[in-house]
Formats: C-alpha cells, structure tokens, sequence
C-alpha cells in the first residue's frame, strides 16, 4: 500500500511539472521571424566553418547559388563541395529585413581570402522552413568613385538603343507577380537611360541601396542626384543588358538574381542580386547588389 501511494503521488508530482513546463513553454512568445532568419544565417555561416556539409545542405534551397566577390558563381552542388574553401568570418552587426516570405541579412564581414566585403544573403520561407536562395559577396570603394561616362553620340557614333532590357530580356515569365517585377525593372532602366528621376523614383524602395564594385553604397537620395546631374549634363547613360536571369517570388517578396554584361564594355560585366518588396499593389526594388566579374 505504501509503494502504491509513493508512485501515485510520484504520477500527481510529473503531472504537475509537466504543466508547469507546458504553461511556461506558453508564456514564452515564439520567436520573431527577423530572429529566425537570423538564426539560421548564422547557423549556416558556422557549418559553413566548420565544413558540416550535412547542416550546410538543409539549409539551401534547391536553386540555391552563391557569388563570390571575384564575382563567380558557385552552384549548390560545387558550393557544398568546396564548403570551407568559401566560409567568411562572422559579420560584426547584421541587419535582418523581411519582404514578404523573402527575408534578406546584410552586412559586413571578412571573406574566405580575407578581404573586407559587404554581403547579401537572401532567404526564402519554403514550407515553414526559411531556405538560402543566394549569398552574395562585394568589395566596396572606401568613397564614391563615378565610372567614367562613355563619350556623348555624335555624327559617327549612332545613339545608344536599349533594347536588351528596355523591350526585352531573356526570362520567360511565369506568372503575373513576375511580369510586373520584369516591368518595373524595365521602366527602372528606361527611367535611367532618359534621365527621368521622378519616373525612376516611382519604382525605387526609400530604404534603397546600391552596392557596386569598388564603388561607395549609394542611396535612393543619391541615385537621384546622380540621374539629375547626368541629365544637366546631357550625358548618354547605358545600362547592362541581362544575358541571364532567375526570379523568385514569394507572397509580396521577391529575389531577382542575373549576369549583365554592357554593349559598349563600358564597365566589366556583373553579378546581381536585387530584392523587391510589394507595397500599395506595386513592386519596388529595395536593395541592388552588383558583383563586377573579374
């Protein structure tokens, strides 16, 4: 009899714990999605160190890609080949955005061969699981130093026509979220080419940033003196034209992954990795990271 009531108050006593656990565990508020992006990008970065391809690939998405600050590509099969060869430091003081089901980290931080870079990683809530889509690596320019303009047209040179991406780009759509993605970025680049900011402007995000190739982050503000000043100048401006692209959209969030290469080789071609966010029924580009191909 004494056994018998020593285990039954033993059962009343785990009962007991047990819903204290499960009320506490209650109380407890789940973690931000901001947290959890941030968790697992830095759970990535560690695997990433410590050559742990088995964590490494649950966390990729299949089309998931990365672009080093050479600006070459690494697939997911040679990127989880190669693990160590690509692990970069820590980033000192990541900043965490969610657009949608896209969630974008950026930052700072050492490369694999030890160069300062700034970094874009790009996530994707697929299946109540957040999944890299693209990691993208830039050495920036300390301060701004302006590409030179390409010479003004004149009698024998013919004025520039933006066809590839103005009118066109080598992307087959697959839905109409892409296709008003595809023409805002087209009207971006026509805005550009014409020297029309208050158009360009429509379709820009106000927490824009540019982040180019030995080059200073340039915001909206900045972007837009650059096209006004361009346009006092009268000076002929050309854009890349996309030999390859790949979009991802997720509810009002999207990735914009291409290579651009410009006709006139006025620059090298480039990497870029772009993120769009959907406000007031609208796609507007919130972040452009262009990756010079060396």
């Amino acid at each position: 009899m004494r056994s018998a009531m020593q285990r039954w108050w033993l059962g009343i006593f785990v009962a007991a714990v047990l819903i204290a656990v499960l009320v506490e565990s209650r109380a407890q508020p789940a973690p931000s999605e901001d947290a959890l992006v941030l968790e697992v990008d830095q759970a990535l970065g560690a695997a990433m160190r410590a050559d742990d391809k088995s964590i490494a690939r649950k966390l990729l998405s299949l089309q998931f890609t990365f672009v080093d600050a050479n600006g070459k590509i690494h697939e997911r099969k040679d990127f989880l080949a190669d693990l160590k060869t690509t692990a970069a430091a820590p980033p000192s003081d990541p900043v965490v955005k969610l657009y949608g089901r896209i969630g974008m980290v950026t930052g700072y931080r050492k490369s694999a061969d030890g160069r300062d870079v700034f970094f874009l990683d790009i996530w994707a809530k697929q299946k109540r699981a957040w999944r890299a889509l693209v990691s993208q690596e830039v050495v920036l320019a300390a301060t701004d130093t302006p590409r030179p303009a390409p010479a003004r047209p004149g009698a024998a040179t013919a004025p520039y026509d933006c066809k590839n991406p103005c009118q066109t780009v080598p992307y087959r759509v697959r839905s109409p979220a892409e296709q008003d993605i595809v023409n805002s970025f087209q009207s971006i680049e026509k805005a550009a080419i014409g020297h029309d900011a208050a158009e360009w402007s429509k379709h820009i995000a106000d927490e824009f940033v540019l982040y180019g190739s030995d080059r200073a982050p340039i915001a909206k503000s900045g972007r837009i003196a650059t096209i006004n000043r361009q346009k006092e100048n009268d000076t002929p401006v050309t854009v890349g034209e996309v030999q390859a692209m790949r979009l991802s959209v997720y509810d009002d969030g999207a990735a914009m992954i291409a290579t651009h290469a410009l006709a006139d080789n006025s620059r090298p071609p480039y990497q870029a990795a772009r993120v769009w966010v959907k406000r007031g029924g609208q796609w507007l580009m919130a972040i452009s990271v262009q990756t010079d191909i060396k």
